[in-house]
């Protein structure tokens, strides 16, 4: 999956690249451990589809601790 250009609220690009870094480094760790959970709840026998959906709500719900 390729990593989009960051923006911030106002739509400028996010161009400092320790921000940047750390974001891709956040990422890539949630990624495999969101990976390595699918496949343990695989292993398991939990259905693909529910689980995939349950990722996917899961996500949708983070909430923003930021808001003003």
């Amino acid at each position: 999956m390729e990593i989009p250009i960051w923006r911030d609220p106002e739509g400028n690009v996010v161009s400092c690249v320790e921000k940047i870094k750390v974001m891709q480094e956040n990422l890539e760790e949630l990624r495999q451990m969101a990976q390595d959970a699918f496949e343990d709840a695989l292993l398991m026998g939990c259905d693909e589809g529910q689980v995939r959906e349950f990722l996917l709500q899961m996500m949708q719900s983070l909430e923003n601790p930021y808001h003003s």
